[in-house]
């Protein structure tokens, strides 16, 4: 993967020493059940992992951090705090087993953030996932080809591993385009012997996927959203968009963005056709993405509403009214949640009947001889 010269920058001092904050920082990795938790330091898994790989056959090309953690330490105070720890190792995987291998070697090196007395000659590679993988992934196609394991935290900020030989589309907008490569802090981390200060630090190399680094760079520091052919990203990046939204990002060009609105939509309807998978998929972007800011999701489902209610062409009538309804279903569950009752003039109101109304032997109320809907708007 050659990159332009204008898609690689080198990082500052400020910037390599948030770098080298993520990296030290211990993170607890959360074990199910009884299994004690695992304080893991990025730095240390990433080593070890990529170590034990080179012994095992597999060359890791080089490792990036990837994600809103290398916006984060690009610039600092965006309006989101960083959540995933998105390590990117590529290596090549012409075969099934190079996919099995790599995951026996995580699981194995798992063992070494054991507490001390821990039995560990009885724990199985298939009980350290049971305890401590949340997420599981393997993509084998003529196109792509990658997997992802990812490590339980409770607080949202589990530790995820991923292993890409070809991927076709590695970001959604130019502000999340960003990898800094990691094989400098790597090596200075094993071999330095003088802490790292600003006279004495490694060169460490930033790269945007978007194409042009001191772009993508300004779109982050100025808020501004802008992407490159939303066609090709699963679900459009229409769920991302509304995030950004909701986080007071604002799209560089509004006359443009109106257009690729409709493209968002029509590509996640396109994935997501289904009632149910389009519920599936908020719920759990929301599980993922609010960890600590439960306040946010009623406003980031209202932008939801509005964008999908404005921008959305490739549905019949009774399917947008299905959705729409459903993303209203939503946040008034997010409200109850929250014990909040906001503002009536603002919000869209809907309420269910009472079960017992639709029972003829209830007396107390006249009950017109009519269907009733699940649910009735306010208004």
């Amino acid at each position: 993967m050659e990159a332009s010269s204008c898609a690689v920058s080198v990082l500052s001092w400020e910037q390599v020493s948030r770098l080298n904050e993520v990296l030290t920082e211990a993170v607890p990795v959360h074990g199910r059940g009884n299994f004690p938790t695992l304080e893991v330091r990025l730095k240390d898994i990433v080593a070890r992992v990529r170590s034990r790989l080179a012994l095992s056959g597999i060359t890791v090309k080089d490792v990036r951090l990837n994600g809103s953690t290398a916006s984060h330490v690009l610039v600092q105070d965006i309006g989101w705090s960083y959540k995933d720890l998105d390590v990117i190792f590529r290596v090549d995987l012409p075969h099934e087993a190079e996919f099995r291998l790599i995951k026996d070697v995580v699981l194995g090196t798992l063992l070494d953030f054991l507490p001390e007395g821990v039995n560990k000659e009885k724990i199985t590679p298939m009980t350290l996932k049971e305890a401590y993988v949340q997420k599981l992934v393997k993509v084998n196609t003529e196109q792509d080809r990658w997997s992802l394991i990812s490590l339980s935290n409770n607080n949202g900020r589990n530790v995820e591993l991923k292993f890409v030989d070809s991927i076709r589309r590695q970001f959604e907008f130019s502000v999340d385009s960003f990898q800094i490569v990691l094989d400098s802090m790597l090596a200075f981390y094993e071999l330095a012997k003088t802490p790292m200060s600003q006279s004495f630090h490694p060169t460490v190399n930033g790269e945007s996927m978007y194409g042009d680094f001191s772009m993508a760079l300004s779109h982050l520091r100025n808020k501004l959203i802008a992407t490159k052919r939303p066609e090709e990203i699963r679900g459009g990046g229409l769920l991302k968009y509304c995030n950004l939204l909701v986080r007071e990002f604002r799209p560089a060009s509004e006359e443009e963005f109106k257009g690729l609105e409709r493209y968002m939509c029509s590509r996640f309807f396109i994935d997501f056709p289904d009632i149910g998978e389009q519920q599936r998929k908020v719920e759990a972007y929301l599980q993922s993405h609010f960890v600590g800011e439960e306040t946010s999701k009623y406003d980031y489902l209202m932008i939801l509403r509005r964008v999908v209610n404005e921008s959305t062409v490739c549905l019949m009538g009774h399917e947008r009214r299905q959705t729409l309804h459903l993303i209203s279903l939503m946040a008034f569950r997010v409200l109850a949640e929250q014990n909040a009752i906001p503002d009536a003039s603002c919000v869209t109101c809907y309420y269910q009947p009472a079960p017992y109304v639709r029972d003829h032997n209830f007396s107390n109320y006249y009950v017109a001889n009519q269907n009733i809907p699940t649910w009735l708007p306010c208004n």
